[in-house]
C-alpha cells in the first residue's frame, strides 16, 4: 500500500465487500502515530460514566498529551453540556458529508478536543457503506493524537459493543450499587464471550464511594467473579469518591477536575489518569486498526 488512502480502501472492501473508488488521500504522513484508543462503557444509565471520561481526558491532556474526546453516545450525547459550550457541528455533519472532521472538532479551553455526538442515528449499523466509509475516513486524522477517549453509551447496545470491541482497552464505570455491579459483569461478560480474534484489555473504575476501601471490595468481588466464570481478567484502576464539589460543577457546567482540583474527586482522576499513562506493557494498535475492527463489527451487525 502506498499510501493510507489505499489502506483504507483495503479495510472496507475487506470489512464490507464493496469497492471504493476514492482516491483522495487522507493524510500526508504515511508513519502512523500509534493512537491509544479507550472506549469508556457501562453496564447501565446515571453511574457518571460521561463525567468520568470527560475529566479522564482532561486530566490526561494536563500531562501534555495530545486527547480527543468523542461522543459515541448517538443518542443522549452530552460531554458539550459538561464542558459548557453547544458544538455548532457534530458527527451528524461528517456523516451526511456537509462537513470534514477538522469543522466538526472542537479545541476546548481545557486542553482536550472534542467531537460532538449525532443524536439523529440509533444505531451505527443502520449507515450506509458511503456513510461509513466517510466516518472512517473522517476518523482516520486523528493519527496524530495521543488519546481518542470514547464516551459510548450505556448498555449493551450495538452500537456501545462495536467502540467497545473495536478499541485498544475499555474502561468500565460502575458503582456500588448492587444493580449497577450486576450490570458491569453483563457487559464484561458479552466482551469476554462475543469477541472473535481480538478482545480488548479491560479496567474497571468503581465510581461514587464512600471509601477507598470500598472501592476495593467492589473491584476483587468483580475480579473474583469474571475469573471465575468467565476466565477473563479485568485490571481495578480505582475509585472516585462520592463529592459535593462534582454536583457543583456540573451545574456550572465545568469538569470538576478543572472546577475543584483539590477535591477528594478531583484528585481520585489525577491517580487514575496516572496509572493509564503508566500502562506500557499494552501493545497500541492505533486508528487505522481501530476503524478496521469498527468497520467490521458495523458489518458484521448489518448482516444480523
Amino acid at each position: 500500500m502506498s499510501d493510507q488512502a489505499e489502506v483504507l480502501r483495503e479495510l472496507m472492501r475487506t470489512t464490507t465487500g464493496q469497492p471504493v473508488e476514492s482516491k483522495q488521500s487522507i493524510t500526508e504522513n504515511n508513519q502512523e502515530h500509534k493512537t491509544r484508543v479507550i472506549t469508556i462503557a457501562s453496564g447501565k444509565g446515571g453511574v457518571g460514566k460521561t463525567n468520568f471520561a470527560t475529566n479522564l481526558g482532561i486530566a490526561l491532556a494536563s500531562f501534555d498529551k495530545k486527547v480527543v474526546l468523542m461522543d459515541a453516545d448517538l443518542g443522549m450525547a452530552n460531554i458539550n453540556v459538561l464542558l459548557g459550550f453547544i458544538p455548532k457541528y457534530n458527527l451528524y455533519h461528517l456523516i451526511r458529508k456537509q462537513k470534514t472532521l477538522n469543522e466538526i472538532i472542537v479545541n476546548t479551553k481545557y486542553g482536550v478536543k472534542v467531537i460532538g455526538g449525532a443524536s439523529g442515528f440509533s444505531r451505527i449499523a443502520n449507515l450506509s457503506d458511503a456513510e461509513r466509509y466517510t466516518v472512517v475516513s473522517g476518523l482516520l486524522a486523528l493519527s496524530e493524537a495521543d488519546y481518542l477517549i470514547i464516551d459510548a453509551g450505556a448498555g449493551v447496545s450495538n452500537n456501545v459493543l462495536a467502540f467497545v470491541n473495536a478499541a485498544d482497552e475499555s474502561i468500565i464505570v460502575t458503582t456500588p450499587e448492587p444493580t449497577s455491579i450486576t450490570d458491569a459483569y453483563g457487559i464484561i461478560k458479552i466482551i469476554a464471550t462475543e469477541s472473535d480474534n481480538w478482545s480488548p484489555k479491560i479496567h474497571l473504575v468503581v465510581n461514587r464511594v464512600q471509601s477507598a476501601s470500598q472501592g476495593k471490595k467492589v473491584a476483587e468481588r468483580m475480579s473474583s467473579i469474571v475469573a471465575t466464570f468467565l476466565n477473563t481478567k479485568i485490571e481495578y484502576l480505582g475509585y472516585v469518591y462520592e463529592d459535593s464539589k462534582i454536583y457543583e460543577a456540573v451545574r456550572k457546567q465545568k469538569p470538576f477536575f478543572v472546577y475543584a482540583p483539590r477535591s477528594k474527586a478531583s484528585q481520585c482522576i489525577l491517580q487514575t489518569a496516572k496509572i493509564v499513562g503508566n500502562i506500557t506493557e499494552l501493545d497500541n494498535k492505533g486508528i487505522k486498526s481501530f476503524l478496521r475492527r469498527l468497520a467490521k463489527h458495523t458489518a458484521v451487525d448489518m448482516k444480523r
